[in-house]
């Protein structure tokens, strides 16, 4: 089984389409070479998400849960439900990258729990000092913080310069989710 020499911390962010995407297209790629790959979606409580399904063909290799509630999260007025699974996101994903047993760990739609107020910025900082050396931590979603963006090794940020729904394209199963 191949392993990290050195592990980094990315940062996908932006208002644009393709943070998920590209941690997504990284894992493929990683799995290809033989690395292991252990992703946690945060405020993604629904199960229709086209890459829950296609990730399970990689399986072992690649691991993905999903936490969230059922619904919309409103802005400074989180449910009970959303508060709950962003807890036992954060948790999990401690003990994901603690365990020693995965080489790159996602944590997709992180910056959305962050600015919802469901998880501390200050609990994430954390869990980023704690990453062990040989783990890469790839960190997803719109609004990163300075201080996260601080401590990552590599920060895109994706600018959205057009998109569809400007044209009133809704989403598209398979392309959007």
């Amino acid at each position: 089984m191949a392993k990290l020499e050195q592990g980094l911390i990315q940062v996908y962010t932006g208002d644009s389409k393709g943070k998920t995407t590209a941690a997504i297209g990284l894992a493929v790629r990683a799995v290809g070479h033989g690395f292991k790959v252990f992703i946690i979606q945060f405020m993604k409580g629904q199960d229709y998400y086209g890459e829950l399904k296609a990730l399970k063909r990689l399986e072992p290799e690649c691991q993905i849960e999903h936490y969230g509630g059922k619904g919309w999260v409103y802005m400074g007025n989180p449910s009970t439900e959303d508060l709950r699974e962003a807890a036992k996101a954060m948790a999990r994903a401690k003990e994901i990258i603690s365990s020693g047993q995965w080489d790159i760990v996602i944590l997709d739609e992180i910056f959305n729990a962050i600015w919802f107020e469901l998880v501390k910025e200050d609990e994430v900082l954390k869990l980023l000092e704690s990453k062990p050396p040989h783990v890469e931590l790839v960190l997803t979603g719109r609004n990163a913080t300075d201080a996260i963006k601080a401590k990552a090794d590599l920060v895109t940020d994706m600018i959205m310069i057009k998109h569809p729904y400007e044209q009133g394209i809704a989403g598209r199963k398979g392309i959007e989710f």
